[in-house]
């Protein structure tokens, strides 16, 4: 504890001196790829974009990789552990592994929510979120998964949600890597959705196997208030600490372009960056079903550089 208190003491500092990012974390994405035919980048399958369909039983969770690949030409896949929390178990990974295995589906990683707040000011309830996300670091090692996507929830002021959930993520992050598995944050409310907030975390973390996952949607802070935080400047800001990319989208114009987001803008930023790793497809919108949003958004990645 007194040499968390002395890091956090110091890196403190660090962190509040500067808001430009280190470009060096842009290499811990997955490995880069010479450019072929202008693309740049591979697709993946966020789960979430299926939402509906896992719920009502449409679809079968279990099926996931299948899925991705037999129905939308995706071969790479990202988890969300909210549908495997009821009935989770080591039967249930070893299953979701036989079948990604089978259908030659790469794991990406798992996104996770639910299992408490990793910046809680009360210290009993951070520790407890740390140790809630156990299960799924051992799940994302077993899947072959590079990370697991974290949420860094807290309260207070500014710069007490910055040590707060610095703290727990540095916890977190160091249990993680025991088990070659990254932690990434995702700009999910809150100051999370302040890129100049969650740059500043990561910074205050310190940790090569800490990142971002930064999503391009996700950029209200107080959805109550109407506040919120221009979206290409803080993917700009997430970017040099990225492992993993969220395509976020809710609709699109007659010419198949997202209509509230500039992607060929937001695009070039993750580019610029010098990421080449996974962009997953999250179709988050209600004017088409999931699966017409699934490939028109599939679509839209590949003429942005993406490949499957």
């Amino acid at each position: 504890m007194d040499t968390r208190r002395h890091f956090l003491k110091g890196a403190l500092s660090l962190a509040a001196a500067s808001l430009i990012a280190r470009p060096s974390l842009a290499a811990d994405v997955p490995e880069k790829k010479s450019p072929m035919d202008g693309k740049w980048f591979d697709i993946s399958l966020a789960q979430w974009s299926l939402n509906k369909a896992f719920w009502n039983g449409e679809k079968d969770q279990m099926r996931f990789a299948q899925i991705a690949k037999n129905e939308f030409g995706v071969k790479a896949v990202e988890y969300v552990n909210q549908f495997y929390m009821k009935d989770f178990s080591s039967s249930v990974v070893d299953e979701l592994v036989r079948v990604s295995n089978g259908e030659g589906v790469r794991n990406v990683l798992i996104m996770c929510d639910n299992e408490g707040r990793l910046g809680d000011p009360d210290e009993t309830k951070r520790s407890a979120a740390v140790k809630n996300h156990l299960r799924w670091i051992e799940m994302a090692r077993a899947l072959g998964c590079h990370s697991i996507r974290v949420n860094a929830a807290s309260e207070g002021k500014f710069d007490e949600q910055l040590k707060l959930a610095a703290d727990g993520l540095r916890r977190l992050t160091e249990l993680a890597d025991t088990f070659g598995i990254s932690v990434i944050v995702e700009n999910h409310g809150g100051l999370s959705s302040n890129g100049a907030w969650l740059s500043s975390v990561m910074r205050l973390v310190d940790h090569p196997s800490c990142g971002t996952l930064p999503d391009f949607g996700n950029f209200t802070i107080n959805r109550e208030e109407g506040e919120t935080y221009d979206r290409y400047l803080g993917t700009e800001q997430l970017m040099p600490f990225a492992k993993g990319v969220s395509a976020k989208t809710y609709g699109f114009n007659p010419e198949g372009f997202e209509k509230d987001l500039d992607y060929a803008r937001l695009l070039e930023i993750v580019k610029a960056a010098g990421y080449r790793g996974h962009i997953g497809i999250e179709w988050e919108g209600s004017s088409l079903d999931e699966p017409t949003g699934i490939l028109m958004t599939k679509k839209l990645l590949q003429k942005l550089g993406g490949r499957v």
